[in-house]
């Protein structure tokens, strides 16, 4: 009979602002677009009471936008940007908490993919997909700011743990920072410190308004463009947020517009293809580092965390896919794991904005 793997690392607590991990594994936002006009629903409801009864140790929830239509990705984003939705948001962080998960609710204005938007908003005039946006105005920046702040103050009186400002994938906060998309020739363009001052901005904000609350960042560290942000740059700004006091930095790469390059598909085949880039930025920071990118197997995770590549592992498709993940790994039923294989079923449903749906799923009972 073989014995089970013990995972030390992977199943070791970890304290983040004082808030209890009860293990290394989290739930890493993805976007279902399960929320039809914004609102919380059963199908919503149901899908992060699994995700928080998987036995991982905090769920973080997809992104809710701060200011729709003008920042929403879609119709079917959640939305935290008015005081009505709190009700809903207080409903979702009960059934997360209720499973002894900690809550933490993501939140996001898209910027230049806001496809909600009839005249999407951008730092810089920069087409994307055929489409130009706007660039803001230091006013229009002003205005977003406090929506951020005020979303955020939302989701701590809806009773989430944490909050997360989503600085990935190539939405807002990213594109300042990017010199691809930024090119201002004011105090918020040019060189790496002004472009990332409106994040900086936006996260102090925030922190005066939620007070005593963590705030985590979705982090992105190499847009895997030519012409766009790279370790050199991004490493640097996470000094910064480590500096200003954020909670943690979940590091991600790529954006929409390399996502879906072949040799980025081809590398996103691959377990574990994210973690040099949060290896990279943990040996510049103090906060604890989230790592995600397919991170398929309990050995994976457990050697990420053992070898100090980061403090997290972020499960998003894997733990959806099989929202029994960590117990299986945990009790060293790992060849019962039913894996994400590629098939893209979700993505494409999401691409004709449908709620998604994993055709790996077991049958309803």
């Amino acid at each position: 009979m073989e014995e089970t793997p013990v995972y030390d690392h992977l199943f070791s607590p970890l304290e983040i602002d004082g808030l209890k991990l009860k293990n290394r594994i989290t739930m890493a936002p993805m976007y279902l677009g399960y929320a039809k006009d914004g609102v919380m629903n059963d199908a919503l409801i149901e899908h992060y009471r699994l995700m928080a009864a998987s036995g991982a140790a905090m769920v973080v929830v997809e992104n809710a936008t701060i200011d729709h239509p003008a920042g929403s990705g879609s119709f079917r984003t959640i939305r935290a940007d008015d005081d009505r939705f709190i009700e809903g948001l207080a409903r979702l962080a009960r059934v997360i908490k209720e499973q002894s998960a900690l809550a933490c609710l993501q939140i996001n204005h898209a910027g230049r993919f806001a496809g909600a938007a009839t005249e999407p908003v951008a730092p810089s005039a920069v087409e994307t997909f055929g489409r130009m946006p706007r660039a803001l105005t230091k006013d229009e920046m002003a205005h977003i700011r406090q929506k951020f702040a005020q979303a955020a103050l939302r989701v701590k009186r809806a009773g989430f743990d944490m909050v997360e400002l989503h600085g990935g994938t190539g939405y807002l906060l990213a594109e300042f920072v990017s010199p691809r998309t930024n090119r201002r020739d004011d105090e918020y363009g040019g060189s790496l410190t002004n472009r990332g001052r409106f994040p900086l901005e936006t996260l102090k904000a925030v922190q005066d308004a939620v007070g005593d609350f963590p705030i985590g960042y979705r982090f992105l560290a190499d847009e895997w463009l030519p012409d766009g942000l790279k370790l050199d740059e991004s490493t640097i700004f996470a000094r910064s947020l480590d500096d200003a006091g954020i909670a943690y930095i979940s590091v991600m790469g790529g954006t929409y517009e390399s996502f879906f390059l072949p040799e980025i598909v081809e590398k996103s085949h691959k377990n574990g293809y994210m973690v040099d880039l949060a290896a990279t930025v943990k040996k510049e920071v103090k906060a604890p580092v989230i790592t995600a990118g397919r991170i398929a197997t309990g050995s994976l995770a457990e050697d990420i965390i053992g070898r100090g590549q980061a403090d997290l592992v972020g499960l998003a498709r894997v733990l959806w896919t099989d929202s029994d993940w960590p117990r299986k790994v945990k009790e060293g039923r790992e060849e019962q794991i039913i894996h994400c294989d590629d098939c893209n079923t979700c993505m494409q449903m999401l691409m004709q904005q449908k709620p998604a749906i994993c055709p790996h799923w077991p049958p309803a009972k």
